[in-house]
């Protein structure tokens, strides 16, 4: 599959954007585990053209995350394309739009899927984009608005039409948000009657190397975007290569090498965003790597209490001793039961 000049291979599998999980860090972790590509954090164009800390920061990326698409929101056209300006100048790999958000404080702006009730504008926004770049442009969208709505067949057309070069299609509708099961039927039809020439990237429940297998087959895709089954799971790229070729599974991650890529991750989020910033985003991570294991509530806890690198490296580290499937009371560890300042943000994962 190719984006422009950017050779990704056969059935490549993909980083999804996800607000307050997409950052440098995580993305290093998931690229050297075999993603093909990764994404950031939705940026606001608003933000950027605005000059706002939180939005320049997202821009940043390390030459190992490449190719790294850098994505863009907005719902003013000339907003936009000066927002686009600044992203193309900050130099990854290709430009993406998000058309797909369905966060109500998004869609309200027209940005994300709100764009969806008012395709004239997606046009106008994305030629904007277009008449900016230097690099290849993407886009990421629903199949609509509602049931009521479902445009994306004439929508996909119209974008490759204008010269976009990847579409991704995450298959729900802004009224289904992240619930119900993602019909996957709307990705072959879109592959079977929509006549795009484009790669075409499937999104929604392609949580496991199983499901994302499914999806190539059963969808005929050309790549597969992997969004919550990546939270504290990177090893889902290695694992989904692997299923790809073999139809087995390899074995999990060991206890020792799940607590090193915690331990790493915290490590690159505190450099990141500095101390205690970084421990305390981190926090929002640990269900993920921690889920499954009958010690997971106790490790999370634990974790919770850390408020400097330091101390959160060394609760870490005395976990390597714990069986995770021991209970954690037959050696005297007792979880807390006051979490009352934890710092908890919910994610928006498109």
């Amino acid at each position: 599959m190719k984006i422009g000049n950017i050779d990704l291979g056969e059935r490549p599998i993909v980083l999804a954007p996800m607000e307050d999980v997409s950052d440098p860090p995580f993305r290093v972790i998931c690229k050297r585990y075999g993603a093909d590509l990764v994404y950031t954090e939705f940026i606001s164009s608003g933000g950027l053209v605005h000059d706002a800390k939180s939005s320049v920061q997202k821009l940043e990326f390390h030459e190992q995350e490449r190719p790294v698409g850098i994505q863009l929101f907005g719902g003013n056209p000339e907003q936009v394309r000066e927002a686009a300006k600044i992203v193309d100048d900050a130099a990854p790999d290709l430009i993406d739009i998000n058309y797909g958000c369905p966060v109500k404080k998004v869609v309200c702006h027209d940005g994300g899927a709100g764009i969806l009730r008012n395709i004239p504008k997606m046009r106008e926004i994305t030629e904007q984009v277009l008449a900016t770049a230097t690099r290849p442009v993407t886009v990421k969208t629903r199949l609509g608005w509602n049931d009521d709505s479902i445009n994306v067949l004439e929508v996909v057309r119209m974008l490759e039409d204008l010269g976009v070069q990847a579409i991704a299609i995450h298959a729900r509708t802004r009224a289904q948000l992240y619930t119900g099961t993602a019909r996957w039927e709307w990705l072959k039809r879109i592959k079977e009657e929509s006549g795009i020439r484009i790669p075409l990237i499937g999104n929604g429940d392609a949580t496991t190397p199983e499901r994302i297998r499914q999806m190539f087959e059963e969808t005929g895709v050309d790549g597969v975007m992997v969004g919550r089954g990546a939270i504290g799971n990177p090893w889902i790229f290695r694992d989904a290569k692997h299923y790809l070729s073999t139809g087995t599974l390899p074995p999990p991650p060991s206890w020792d090498e799940r607590i090193s890529v915690i331990q790493e991750h915290l490590q690159l989020k505190a450099a990141w965003l500095g101390e205690p910033k970084g421990v305390l985003e981190m926090r929002r991570m640990y269900g993920g790597y921690f889920k499954g294991f009958r010690n997971a509530s106790f490790c999370r806890q634990r974790m919770m209490q850390e408020k400097m690198l330091a101390g959160a490296l060394e609760a870490l580290e005395s976990f390597r001793g714990l069986d995770p499937d021991e209970p954690a009371e037959s050696k005297g560890l007792v979880a807390v039961s006051d979490l009352s300042d934890i710092f908890e943000t919910p994610m928006m994962i498109d």
